[in-house]
């Protein structure tokens, strides 16, 4: 047994780089504790094999941001009256937008309405770079003038507050208990993914043999209480080792309780994590949910002071 504090880092190194398929792979590799078997070749077939069972919540951890460019309106408005919730839109005037989402979310409009102008125009735009996305999915061809073309992570650092909030997005590893995530992962919109319990057998050599708990910040070390909570870990992770010589870990995970250390991986446009904050880090929030909430704001107000420090200051009022 190992008792951790919680812990954060931000992942936008990925972003700034333009290191879309890696960052998708570091984030889908997280759920099965694989990231040992990361190499330089490694993002493609990885991504494959994600795509060719199905499990495409994988893929929703990047965001692409392009200007969209239309003179024939209806182009625009049969776009909008399809777009999915996990798309972004801005109107910057004069027959252009500004249109931003994951690749799940435009290989779903894809797939649903091949014949979309707009639709048609992001994918081929999409698929210059990253053709991995549209290998298995067939549309129709580009027969009006529309354009698409994809922003770099400079232009979208440059946009002004109003469109970067919206668009730009920020991922960060948070390493915290159960209880914790069961409550982050009802914000929407954003992307999760998060360690299985179902797969990671933490019986084996790589895990050190061992179950890991996150500190309880309800009780000081030493107390009688961090006694009797420390009690209780030890003997459910004695439970939990035994079940492992005769059930799998999706059987045996039922004894663990929310005190278990996970990571998950949370990646959300700079306007949810707003909420994410104002809501979570407030004085009403949950202590181990307020613990790591005011552990990530700083980090966030350095990257995006215009962003986050009227969050700060309006938690700090209230």
């Amino acid at each position: 047994m190992r008792v951790i504090p919680p812990s954060f880092e931000i992942l936008d190194d990925y972003f700034k780089e333009g290191k879309v398929l890696e960052q998708i792979e570091r984030c889908g590799r997280v759920c099965y504790k694989s990231e040992d078997k990361i190499t330089p070749e490694s993002a493609i077939p990885f991504i494959k094999g994600i795509i060719k069972r199905g499990h495409e919540s994988v893929i929703e951890m990047a965001n692409f941001v392009f200007e969209v460019e239309s003179k024939e309106r209806e182009e625009f408005f049969s776009f909008f009256e399809n777009i999915p919730r996990f798309c972004q839109a801005s109107n910057l005037g004069e027959s252009k937008y500004l249109i931003s989402g994951n690749p799940r979310s435009f290989r779903d409009l894809a797939k649903r309405f091949p014949e979309n102008q707009v639709i048609i125009a992001i994918r081929d735009e999409i698929f210059k770079k990253y053709p991995i996305f549209f290998e298995d999915i067939e549309t129709g061809a580009l027969k009006k003038e529309v354009s698409a073309r994809m922003l770099s992570p400079t232009e979208i650092d440059a946009l002004d507050t109003g469109l970067l909030v919206k668009h730009r997005c920020l991922l960060a590893h948070i390493t915290v208990n159960r209880a914790v995530t069961h409550e982050l992962v009802r914000h929407r919109v954003a992307s999760y993914l998060q360690e299985s319990q179902r797969y990671c057998r933490y019986g084996e050599e790589r895990f050190g043999g061992e179950v890991q708990f996150i500190r309880p910040c309800f009780f000081e070390e030493g107390s009688k209480e961090y006694e009797l909570w420390e009690e209780a870990m030890k003997r459910t992770e004695a439970l939990y080792l035994e079940l492992l010589k005769t059930s799998s870990p999706q059987a045996a995970r039922t004894v663990l309780p929310n005190s278990c250390k996970t990571e998950i991986m949370v990646h959300a446009t700079l306007e949810e994590w707003q909420h994410i904050f104002r809501l979570r880090a407030s004085k009403a929030a949950d202590p181990s949910m307020r613990e790591i909430m005011l552990m990530m704001l700083p980090e966030f107000e350095r990257r995006f002071p215009k962003v986050f420090s009227p969050v700060r200051k309006a938690l700090e009022q209230g």
